[in-house]
């Protein structure tokens, strides 16, 4: 009967299975395991120690620590901008200071609606601020204890983030995205406790068709895990298309514009190429603050309500 043929077939397997078994161990021939886990190879080899391979096994992925991540990334001496970096000086009531902790709080509350950490920050055109707000909105996340945040200059057309935190141009970016070197080597970190930068790097040939490899979504879905906030500056986005492009693989976009500056049109145009994706808009370079503003600034910025003043970033 075929139940007979069936059952005999599937003995006669297992008689031949059973017997390559046993054949391999006798001869010493390794057995190729199953592939594992993506994700899970990915965490355990963010885990592992310098030095050490990565061995795939059904071990629950350990996120890497603050010390590990600081031993795999580099030390580099930044030489930040006191006129525009608010929070390198050390002072508590900087003039735009209130600004950014009130950005910060708006993305915390995007966060409760729907998941947030991966966050492009454009604008329409350039020159309008937008490697300012990514700077400074970095700073004023890792402020709060225990915060880590990596930014991202993916703006290889006109890179300005390392200008504007006084760092090192690369190796970056574009260094990782031609295969060159791997994500922790062009990952760099200054005085700021729990500040990471990947800068744009350097050579940056065919900027457009290198965001739109794989490998910029591999990098960002790879570093997810460690950092609290990840935070991508890119090219303005009437500009040329590699914001569109970078926004599919992020969470939220914010975009940037200039008070007084940017057309409506444009702005409006820009806006459309993100759709739903926005999560809002920041109003840069303000030359009058509203009077409750004005209020804090006057009241609580200076010692006793007189003496030292507070600087003015736009």
């Amino acid at each position: 009967s075929s139940d007979l043929r069936r059952e005999t077939m599937s003995r006669i397997h297992e008689a031949l299975k059973k017997a390559e078994q046993e054949r391999a161990t006798s001869e010493n021939i390794p057995q190729i395991a199953p592939d594992p886990d993506p994700a899970v190879l990915d965490a355990r080899v963010y885990a592992e120690a310098p030095g050490h391979s990565a061995v795939a096994s059904a071990a629950p992925a350990v996120p890497m620590t603050g010390d590990a991540l600081l031993s795999r990334t580099r030390q580099t001496n930044w030489r930040p901008d006191a006129k525009t970096m608010l929070f390198f000086t050390g002072e508590e009531h900087v003039y735009g200071m209130e600004e950014f902790r009130t950005l910060r709080s708006r993305l915390y509350q995007a966060r409760e609606k729907h998941p947030l950490s991966k966050v492009l920050v454009t604008s329409p055109l350039p020159k309008e601020g937008k490697s300012f707000v990514t700077a400074n909105l970095g700073q004023a996340l890792v402020q709060q204890q225990g915060k880590r945040v990596l930014l991202v200059d993916a703006d290889l057309r006109n890179p300005h983030l390392h200008l504007t935190l006084g760092a090192e141009a690369g190796p970056g970016l574009s260094e990782y995205l031609r295969s060159e070197n791997d994500e922790f080597s062009v990952i760099q970190r200054g005085p700021m406790e729990n500040l990471f930068l990947i800068p744009a790097g350097t050579n940056n040939e065919n900027p457009a068709e290198l965001v739109a490899s794989g490998r910029m979504n591999t990098l960002l879905n790879r570093l997810q895990p460690l950092f609290d906030w990840i935070i991508v500056d890119s090219p303005p986005a009437a500009a040329v298309s590699d914001a569109a492009l970078l926004a599919n693989y992020c969470d939220g976009v914010l975009m940037v514009v200039r008070s007084n500056s940017t057309p409506f049109d444009i702005a409006q145009r820009a806006r459309q190429e993100f759709g739903d994706n926005l999560i809002g808009v920041v109003l840069n370079g303000i030359s009058t603050l509203p009077e409750y503003s004005q209020y804090y600034y006057n009241a609580y910025a200076k010692p006793n309500g007189h003496g030292q003043g507070v600087k003015r970033s736009s």
